[in-house]
Order: C-alpha cells, then sequence, then structure tokens
C-alpha cells in the first residue's frame, strides 16, 4: 500500500505534516476531513528511493485515460483545479499521481497549464505540450483535449493490432527454439555416445545434425560469444546516435517489415501534424515537433529538411513530396490542402489512409510468417527426426549383417 505525506491545518490553525498509508490520495483526503484537518498539499513522500522514481514515464494508456477524463471535466465547467484533484484522488498509477500533484502545485501559484504540464517530460510527450499552448490561446481546451486522446486511443490501438498478430507466431517460434535446444543439448549427445560404441557409418544427415551438436556442447564458445556479440550490437544500436542511425536505416530497407514502419511513421506524422495544426499551433511550430516525434532517424533528417525549406518560402506540400517518404495520394491530399487551405483536414483524411494501409500490410504480414514460422519448426524438427530415424535404420542393419552367418 502507498504512503503519502500530507500538510494540513487543524481547528486552531496550526499546521500539521505527516505520512499516512492508503490506496488513492481521495482516501487520505477523507481521513483528514474525518479528523477535522483541513488538507494544504497531499503527495508521495520525498526520500532517495523516489528520486528515481519521477524518472519512470508515465504510460500512454494512463495519459489516454487521463485526457478522457479531464475534457469531461473541462466540458461540464469544473475548473481545471478541482478536476485535477478529482482526477487524483481515484488515481492508481503512482507517477500519475505524482504528476497531477505537481501540476495542481503549479496552477495554485499562477502557472498556466501548459506552462505547468510542461514541466513534466516524463508524462506529456512535445506534440501534447504544443498542442496545449496553443489551445488554451484560442480557449478551446476542451476540445483539443478530446481530439489528443483520439490519436493516443488510435495509436495504442494499432500498437495493440501489430503485437496481437506477432503473439502466435513468436510463441511458436520460441517453443521451437526451446525443443531444438533440449534435442541438441540432451538427447543427442547420448545418441552419439551409442552411434560411436557400435561404431556406425552414419549417414550424412546424422553427420551434420551431430556436428550442430558437437558445436553447442564441445565448442561451446562459439554460440556463446555470437549471442554476447548479438547482445553488443543490440547495445549499440540501442544506445549511441550512430548505432540508432544504423538500425533505423536497416529497419526501413527490410522486405515488408520496411514498408510497415514506413506507414506507421507517416500515419503518425500526419495524425499530429493534422491535430496541432486544427489546434491553432504555428505550423513551423508543428512541423518541429512532428519531425522530432518521428521515432526514426532516417526520417526526422528529412523530414527536418523539409521542414527548414518550408521556413525559407517553399510552402509545406513541395518539400515533404520532394523528401520521397508520402505515396502519391498522400502527395495529392498535401497538394489540395495546401491550395485549398484544407491542410489540417486533408493531413486528417492521409492519416486515414495510412492507418488503413498499415493495418492491410500487418494482415498480410502475419498471413505470411504464420505459416513460414510453422514451416520453419517443421523443417527443423523433421531433419532431426530424418537424421535419427536414418542413423537407426543403418545401426540396426548392420547389426543385422553381422548376426548373419
Amino acid at each position: 500500500m502507498p504512503k503519502f505525506a500530507y500538510v494540513a491545518v487543524d481547528s486552531a490553525g496550526a499546521t500539521v505534516r505527516g505520512t499516512l498509508k492508503r490506496t488513492t490520495i481521495g482516501e487520505v483526503r477523507g481521513w483528514l476531513n474525518e479528523n477535522g484537518l483541513f488538507p494544504i498539499r497531499i503527495g508521495e513522500p520525498t526520500s532517495r528511493l523516489n528520486i528515481q522514481l519521477t524518472k519512470e514515464k508515465l504510460k500512454k494508456r494512463e495519459l489516454m485515460h487521463f485526457s478522457r477524463q479531464l475534457a469531461v471535466f473541462l466540458r461540464a465547467g469544473i475548473p481545471i483545479i478541482d478536476a485535477l484533484e478529482t482526477i487524483a484522488d481515484e488515481a492508481q498509477d503512482k507517477v500519475l499521481r505524482r504528476v497531477l500533484a505537481g501540476l495542481v502545485e503549479k496552477l495554485r501559484g499562477g502557472a498556466t497549464f501548459a506552462d505547468a504540464a510542461a514541466m513534466h517530460p516524463e508524462a506529456f510527450p512535445k506534440y501534447y505540450l504544443g498542442v496545449l499552448k496553443s489551445a488554451e490561446l484560442t480557449g478551446n481546451l476542451d476540445e483539443t483535449i478530446d481530439q489528443l486522446t483520439s490519436y493516443i486511443d488510435r495509436e495504442l490501438t494499432a500498437r495493440s493490432k501489430v503485437v496481437a498478430a506477432l503473439v502466435y507466431p513468436a510463441v511458436v517460434f520460441g517453443l521451437a527454439v526451446i525443443t531444438i535446444g533440449v534435442l541438441a543439448v540432451v538427447v543427442l549427445p547420448q545418441f552419439k555416445k551409442l552411434f560411436d560404441e557400435l561404431g556406425a557409418d552414419l549417414p550424412l544427415p546424422t553427420k551434420l545434425l551431430l556436428g550442430m551438436t558437437g558445436l553447442f556442447t564441445d565448442f561451446f564458445f562459439v554460440p556463446l560469444g555470437v549471442a554476447m556479440l548479438g547482445l553488443m550490437t543490440a547495445v549499440w544500436m540501442a544506445m549511441t546516435p550512430s548505432g540508432k542511425r544504423a538500425k533505423d536505416k536497416m529497419l526501413l530497407r527490410l522486405p515488408i517489415i520496411g514498408s510497415i514502419v514506413q506507414y506507421a511513421i507517416l500515419e503518425r506524422f500526419c495524425l499530429i501534424l493534422s491535430t496541432m495544426t486544427r489546434a491553432g499551433v504555428s505550423l513551423p511550430e508543428a512541423m518541429e515537433v512532428t519531425t522530432q516525434s518521428a521515432g526514426n532517424v532516417i526520417f526526422s533528417e528529412k523530414l527536418e529538411v523539409a521542414r527548414q525549406g518550408m521556413v525559407s518560402g517553399a510552402g509545406l506540400a513541395r518539400p515533404l513530396i520532394e523528401t520521397g517518404l508520402f505515396p502519391g495520394a498522400a502527395r495529392q491530399m498535401m497538394t489540395v490542402g495546401e491550395e485549398t487551405g484544407t491542410l489540417d483536414e486533408q493531413l486528417a483524411m492521409a492519416s486515414l489512409y495510412f492507418n488503413r494501409e498499415l493495418e492491410v500490410k500487418v494482415r498480410r504480414f502475419t498471413s505470411m510468417f504464420e505459416p513460414l514460422t510453422i514451416l520453419m519448426v517443421g523443417g527443423a524438427v523433421g531433419f532431426v527426426a530424418i537424421a535419427l530415424v536414418s542413423a537407426m535404420y543403418g545401426v540396426l542393419n548392420g547389426v543385422g549383417d553381422e548376426d548373419t552367418p
């Protein structure tokens, strides 16, 4: 059960500080009221342990739920501080509770909601902050947060579809690796001893299989070295700028997977840019934020070139087309949107187009990946079975020939 630190005032006007173990902030507030204390601030106690916890990222699903609740409260005319306190009272996520407590404190100090949210990059992405800033200026905060909620929902839905589509092949492949590993490390060495004792002339499949088995037993340092090299490469790709660039470039060049990654990035780019321009964010600022949110170094570099071209007066559609990132249908939408002044609508249509194409490509990929995985597993297991059966058949024939007078 989490522990909360509180600052309250008693009936005599004296300040009372303490900690209390409760499930939510609302329960702490109720306990204080029952004991005649007026709460001033409720939050999680600071400690060395919690210094590390403040760096935790807020999950996107929690951000989506928070945004949806806040939009409902604002639409009902509830002041934003009261809305944030109400949401915090029932929040179960530790990071969200901490963020909401910080927002309330900053708002009471006179900060705007956008400025207060900007102090919590662990919770609010850059595009979210840019949209909030413009929404406060236009006075459409509830509608804009609703749009942000829809965007996050679509992003989570697309991601869950990809993950769900890959679960079955991944499970089958994992079981196959475990099965082959057990055969190679445990079962086959026992057969090798038997074949050596009998002095049998083994067929080629059996020799190949035993050779691969010896690689994992007698020369275990070879696969171990390969695994360590793979781990070091993965760390390099994840932690260094040159590694990230190499990884992103490789992903885009992979057959089938490259087009899935490309359409996922383009769908996100068009949707974020549409949401920000619709909220009143200036186009140069919106382009800067969406470029940083691309999630792929190669895309970010090309989009940055397009942004610089737009700032220099070349418009938006032509610099984006010259990047070579967008297919023909999207290029036409952007051109029409810029010429007719309906760029935000055309970008929204382009995001829907990319979303539909992404779903088609994911279904096509999984429909190909599943049978390929089964064929690979069946081929590996079949090869092991053929190697063992042919070897046993040869051994039995050899024994039979020796017994024949």
